[in-house]
């Protein structure tokens, strides 16, 4: 009997973790498949291990697993390969199949563009967008960000189009926020490229509220699961 096992990051956050789970919960209701559990990396619960022993226990003989990841970096190529291959030594009679992360694909950032006409209204040259990304060592991570940045320009029309890092790359936030505060003649809209709500987008959030406070025309789309395309996506990842 097949299995969906979908894989988030994990957070300390509850608001974070609750959001996870109601996003995951309305794409299970989308797939026509009896059993469906949703697992974390790392700081929430149900484990990895967990979550695949429940797919076990309700009869599953094929096991997929869809990570809810935006790109492969670390946590993609080591860290859940790693999970995994302790759990097919356990299950060695069950097939196991991983399905790539988001990547970087049009649907994605049509609906990245779309969230932010949502959030900003009309885009105008003037206007100034910074791709906040959480940031990792891996080396793929600044060649995928250029493409998302390029392809946001493309579908948009503004002439600038940054990105900045949260963690473990640089730019980091402080320093991209700073520079295209001073640069702009028009809007900042600050786009972060994350899924759900965290520690992470709340300092977002606290450094957008700082410049607004200070006058400067900013502001920023949110997390983005908002989007109806975030869940497509996974729908069709799930479902290949």
């Amino acid at each position: 009997m097949k299995a969906i096992l979908y894989v988030g990051h994990g957070t300390r956050s509850k608001t974070g973790a609750a959001e996870a789970r109601s996003f995951v919960q309305r794409v299970m209701e989308r797939i026509h498949l009896p059993i469906q559990e949703l697992a974390f990396l790392e700081l929430t619960e149900p484990s990895i291990a967990e979550g695949f022993a429940r797919c076990i226990e309700k009869g599953a003989t094929q096991i997929s697993v869809v990570p809810l990841f935006l790109l492969a970096a670390g946590h993609i190529k080591e860290d859940i390969p790693q999970a995994l291959a302790a759990l097919k030594n356990t299950y060695p009679t069950v097939k196991v199949q991983v399905k790539d992360p988001f990547g970087i694909q049009s649907g994605l950032l049509d609906g990245l563009a779309e969230l932010i006409r949502e959030s900003a209204g009309d885009i105008s040259r003037s206007d100034s967008i910074l791709i906040v990304g959480r940031g990792s060592s891996d080396a793929d991570l600044h060649p995928a960000f250029s493409k998302i940045a390029e392809g946001i320009r493309e579908r948009l029309g503004t002439a600038s189009v940054s990105v900045c890092y949260l963690a473990a790359a640089s730019p980091r936030f402080d320093d991209g926020l700073r520079v295209i505060a001073e640069q702009t003649s028009g809007r900042v809209i600050v786009v972060p490229y994350l899924l759900f709500s965290g520690l992470l987008l709340a300092e977002v959030n606290q450094k957008v509220h700082q410049m607004q406070k200070q006058g400067i025309e900013i502001l920023h789309t949110g997390q983005l699961s908002k989007h109806h395309s975030i869940e497509d996506i996974i729908i069709k990842r799930a479902s290949q």
